[in-house]
């Protein structure tokens, strides 16, 4: 879910091509989510294989990724290791609103009611332990480094690019800023023409947004942007009852400490807030990171993607094999940027 401040931030517009030559971390489990989320059947259904195993995911890191390498941009690919202790609760949440909308899923579909089928449908999504292996199985048979975290992998993102180990971010959350994140790429898995929930097509695009541009714009600290997501909400709090970003912007300006924050949050009737402010804080300041990778793309092996795609989810060989070129092709040319860069 993340963090919502998107009322109050501002990026720029990109296009895969100012991101040619650049590596970027992706966080995930964010990514594939929006896999699983936007490459769906007619009826609203995730893609599946012959023995009902959802594919969507394989789909989107399979032809996406290959899209991006296409554009000179080097894909990284940063895995969740452990939760903190306090995000236990949002996960509890998370798995009974998914139970609940199971439960309306069956009713939509007795009812033939076709859009409740679709919107429920994605409510439904679950990315299980045998997919993220899988996952990980493929990119690295793409030949696309992956990187596992110990704690939150937008943490570790985030700090690979605050060490220059990338140029960015990549997330559909704005939490990445609140771990410090130099700069944070949205929109890059859903790029192009989407239809939207209302009706219509609209043309989405990546964004880019810059750290210190929108701290100075907002007139905050980074630490303040943390306690600005707190009173909102994260991953690890439910925030307080009434406050939004544009009013949690205020409160956090006219406060210098976490102390400052309690007192105007108490002040509310409804004030119900139980969580350890500096905790959370701390988490999103120093969160727990690795060291011990390496970003190095290798070439693609096609025996494995094979395997993987066409043996074991049924994909289509001529199209795999298609893209298995084009995928060769672009890694040609970018190991040859990169000889000539490692000359130079």
């Amino acid at each position: 879910m993340g963090v919502n401040i998107k009322d109050i931030v501002e990026g720029k517009n990109i296009s895969l091509e100012d991101l040619s030559k650049k590596p970027l971390g992706f966080d995930a489990f964010n990514i594939i989510y929006q896999f699983l989320a936007s490459i769906r059947q007619y009826d609203g259904t995730p893609l599946v294989d012959s023995k009902n195993r959802t594919t969507s995911h394989l789909s989107g890191l399979f032809y996406r990724n290959t899209k991006f390498l296409e554009a000179g941009i080097k894909p990284v690919y940063v895995f969740d290791g452990k939760p903190p202790k306090f995000k236990t609760d949002t996960l509890k949440g998370r798995k009974e609103r998914k139970r609940k909308a199971e439960e309306e899923l069956e009713r939509a579909r007795e009812l033939d009611q076709w859009s409740e089928i679709k919107k429920k449908s994605q409510q439904t999504i679950k990315l299980n332990d045998e997919m993220i292996e899988e996952s990980k199985k493929l990119l690295k048979a793409m030949g696309i480094p992956v990187v596992q975290a110990v704690g939150e992998g937008e943490a570790q993102a985030a700090y690979m690019a605050k060490e220059g180990y990338v140029y960015s971010a990549v997330s559909q959350d704005y939490d990445s800023l609140l771990f410090g994140t130099p700069k944070l790429i949205k929109n890059l898995s859903i790029t192009g023409k989407r239809h939207h929930i209302r009706g219509g097509v609209i043309d989405i695009k990546p964004e880019e947004l810059e750290l210190e541009k929108i701290l100075g714009m907002l007139n905050i600290s980074r630490e303040q942007l943390i306690w600005l997501g707190i009173l909102v909400g994260t991953d690890y709090n439910q925030g307080v009852k009434g406050i939004g970003a544009k009013k949690g912007l205020k409160i956090v300006r006219e406060s210098r400490s976490i102390d400052d924050i309690m007192k105007i949050v108490k002040e509310k009737k409804d004030y119900v807030f139980d969580e350890d402010i500096e905790s959370i804080t701390e988490y999103f300041l120093n969160p727990p990171i690795t060291k011990d990778f390496k970003l190095k793309w290798d070439e693609a092996n096609e025996k494995s993607i094979i395997q993987i795609l066409v043996d074991e989810h049924d994909f289509s060989y001529d199209r795999v094999e298609s893209t298995i070129n084009k995928l060769k092709n672009c890694q040609t040319e970018i190991n040859k940027q990169s000889a000539l860069f490692d000359f130079m």
